[in-house]
């Protein structure tokens, strides 16, 4: 065949600039793999793409939306490579250098992949990648989680966040997380020691002072970024994710007497195959709140902006 099904974003828009459309495959070239791929995870960076911010400014339109795969590989670049024609694979893309995963087939480099781990369905491999690797990065690259630590994380019970409570669980720090009453049980249930639900109050007045804060969500909304540096100890640290919200961060927290840093993820397949072990362990797992067609891109883009999703959104794009 030398077309598939994707959804294409035709312009900078909100979700009904998504279309379904017929497209040439991919060809993989060098050390690429081509990827059949059967589901694919929707996280707030294809949002910002498609809404023209962000990574939007390198985008060439229309646009193959979508950083998370998990597929079948049909081609590989040589035969003695460890990943084989016909293994399970899951991993990222990087749009918009690179077309996404919204479609029936991506051309992916060996590096940004790895072993599906066993036990996952595609739908919920595909719903690891990106929000792993963030939480890794932040948490245990970036904040060194150990045992004693105390980490306050925003957000929690978001993509993102349901792995960065787990992460820092696993290596031995006292977790504290924000969440909505609903998730409150749950996130108790990740891992984390203490829960604030932020709709009862103000965070920083209820929660002791931490050494780390990981910000899921920004300073943008309800300068929670600022307001983080407050539940700080002196010279403890600040991860931002959401970067580019909050010009003043370094002078704001050097002002507060704490550091601060912000993060970007990379595609990274040797790290996502140690993330492979933990959930193969059942040390972690991953939550997949909602799952639509690949037709419906534009209605799962509309439902992660409402800002209520527990763990992942995920597109179906192939039966597996």
């Amino acid at each position: 065949m030398s077309t598939m099904r994707a959804v294409v974003a035709e312009t900078a828009g909100g979700p009904d600039v998504l279309r379904l459309v017929e497209t040439t495959r991919p060809a993989s070239v060098g050390p690429e793999f081509l990827i059949k791929v059967h589901a694919a995870g929707v996280n707030p960076v294809d949002v910002q793409t498609r809404a023209g911010l962000g990574a939007a400014e390198a985008a060439s339109w229309p646009l193959v939306l979508g950083n998370d795969l998990s597929g079948t590989v049909v081609e590989a670049p040589y035969e003695a490579h460890h990943l084989k024609v016909g293994d399970e694979v899951y991993g990222m893309t990087l749009v918009p250098r690179l077309p996404g995963a919204y479609a029936e087939y991506a051309a992916v480099p060996g590096l940004f992949l790895a072993k599906k781990p066993r036990g996952l369905s595609h739908v919920e491999a595909a719903g690891v990648p990106l929000a792993a690797l963030t939480a890794w990065g932040a948490v245990v690259e970036v904040a060194k989680a150990h045992e004693g630590q105390r980490i306050l994380i925003h957000a929690g019970a978001g993509g993102v966040g349901h792995f960065a409570v787990q992460f820092a669980a696993f290596f031995g720090a006292h977790v504290i997380t924000t969440g909505s009453g609903h998730n409150l049980g749950w996130l108790r249930e990740l891992g984390a020691h203490e829960v604030v639900d932020y709709t009862a109050g103000p965070f920083e007045e209820q929660v002791a002072p931490v050494d780390t804060v990981i910000d899921l969500v920004g300073n943008a909304q309800q300068e929670t970024g600022r307001r983080s540096l407050d539940v700080l100890k002196a010279g403890g640290l600040l991860v931002d994710v959401p970067i580019g919200d909050w010009p003043t961060l370094a002078e704001d927290a050097a002002a507060a007497g704490v550091r601060a840093t912000g993060f970007r993820v990379a595609p990274d397949g040797t790290t996502l195959a140690v993330v492979s072990r933990l959930i193969e362990s059942g040390d972690v797992r991953v939550y997949v709140d909602q799952v639509f067609d690949l037709a419906d891109a534009g209605a799962a883009h509309a439902a992660l902006e409402t800002g209520r999703t527990r763990g992942k959104i995920v597109l179906a794009v192939a039966d597996s």
